[in-house]
């Protein structure tokens, strides 16, 4: 028999889920920076005069990274969805069951932390090198205009981890005590026997 699990039944707070939509958003312009790269759109980019034209494989690479990026971006909504406390019916060996808080909270700190890390050495990287790609200036101020919000990424998925542990570990509803008789008291010989 499949083991089924219902929501907590707390909603998510309405600032949660303006956050969770928030992070596909603030990853979406440089995805649609790397298409545009891709499909030839003038967008600035040279390699020192020459316009970035990338091969096949790099243009299937780009597009991926682009796809793959966005898709981990909406697995936020997980954290204030319904799919993000229990496993949707079509998972196999899954469906229905209870997504555990630990499994989901840890991934999702994971995810963060990594994200905030790789971003910000990215900046790091342009407030100290600058434009070393030979972009036209206004093609580097695009650049940066569409990779600026993936500084937001790693903090705001943290925010949003916060709140769902809290709103997944609050009002757990308490384990019957193994202690207490019918009445409430302590069990004892005579309730035991009186069972």
């Amino acid at each position: 028999m499949p083991v089924t699990a219902v929501s907590t039944g707390r909603p998510a707070p309405a600032w949660a889920v303006r956050v969770a939509h928030l992070i596909p958003l603030a990853v979406l312009p440089s995805g649609l920076w790397r298409i545009a790269l891709v499909a030839g759109v003038p967008i600035g980019a040279s390699a020192y005069g020459a316009p970035v034209r990338p091969g096949l494989g790099e243009s299937l690479y780009i597009v991926s990274l682009s796809l793959v990026s966005e898709g981990l971006a909406l697995l936020a909504l997980g954290l204030v969805r319904p799919w993000g406390e229990v496993f949707p019916r079509w998972l196999p060996g899954l469906g229905g069951r209870r997504v555990p808080p630990s499994v989901a909270v840890t991934a999702a700190t994971t995810g963060a932390l990594a994200l905030t890390l790789i971003w910000g050495y990215a900046a790091w990287g342009v407030v100290i090198r600058g434009n070393d790609l030979g972009f036209s200036p206004a093609g580097f101020a695009l650049l940066v205009a569409c990779y600026l919000p993936l500084l937001l990424w790693g903090p705001l998925l943290l925010i949003l981890t916060v709140a769902y542990h809290r709103r997944r570990s609050r009002h757990r509803p308490a384990a019957p005590n193994a202690t207490a008789g019918r009445a409430g008291g302590p069990v004892t010989a005579a309730t035991r026997v009186s069972r």
